[in-house]
């Protein structure tokens, strides 16, 4: 959102969504940081995709639950590019489980990555884009954070979570004219239907109105859209991506 080149910071970069949002970016001409956990050889094939697109691209390592290193990968992304126009938080995990066979470390896992890394990687950016005058925050929510699910109170109370702080956000960083929206994906073929069970999967396709799982180039699509001028007056909102899902 600068006439500048824009510089964006994807979390959870090294797959799934956040891989294909930090290649659109790129396509959309922007430098890219990919902030995941650790750096794999995933990191090395997107940063490779990124600069094959013609734009710049470096990893920063961070734990989204450890605010510390939250903060060091924000400051060191400022050091090198000296701005960050867009953030885009695609961290999550499943620890999928009924409330009375779930344990404490599964619901904290879920709330902390989900959750409170969606909250410290916008804490942490939200000056330089109060500063600027000008920014777009999008967080990957999902429907079950709107409908619930069975096996899912972790994720889905996360996720509602995150509804709730990007509604918030949004009212916060309006009068410095940055844009904050959330993204509501349904079932995406993503790396976490890995650990889906067939019959799960076949109920949850079963639940789509269009017959089968999303790409993730139909989210990303979406998030390129809200982090550009194009969306420029779009700000608190909640967009599903599902196939009519939810209804």
């Amino acid at each position: 959102m600068t006439d500048s080149t824009s510089i964006a910071l994807v979390t959870g970069g090294n797959s799934g969504i956040g891989k294909c949002v930090a290649e659109l970016l790129a396509r959309d001409g922007c430098n890219v940081a990919v902030l995941d956990h650790e750096r794999t050889e995933q990191s090395g094939c997107v940063l490779d995709r990124i600069q094959s697109i013609g734009q710049e691209a470096c990893h920063l390592k961070a734990d989204v639950r450890k605010d510390h290193e939250v903060r060091a990968a924000v400051a060191t992304l400022l050091d090198r590019w000296g701005q960050i126009d867009i953030l885009v938080n695609c961290a999550g995990i499943v620890r999928d489980q009924v409330i009375w066979k779930m344990n404490d470390d599964q619901w904290r896992d879920v709330i902390d990555v989900d959750l409170t890394g969606v909250f410290q990687c916008c804490r942490a950016v939200a000056p330089t884009m109060r500063t600027a005058k000008s920014g777009s925050i999008v967080n990957i929510s999902s429907i079950n954070g709107m409908r619930g699910k069975f096996g899912q109170t972790n994720y889905s109370a996360a996720k509602a979570g995150v509804i709730g702080l990007t509604k918030a956000l949004a009212r916060e960083l309006a009068r410095c004219n940055v844009t904050v929206n959330a993204v509501a994906p349904g079932l995406i073929e993503t790396p976490i239907l890995d650990g889906m069970s067939e019959e799960a999967l076949s109920a949850a396709v079963a639940e789509i109105l269009l017959g089968r799982p999303g790409q993730v180039e139909d989210v990303g699509e979406l998030v390129s859209f809200l982090c550009s001028d194009r969306a420029r007056f779009i700000t608190g909102e909640v967009i599903r991506v599902d196939g009519g899902q939810y209804i």
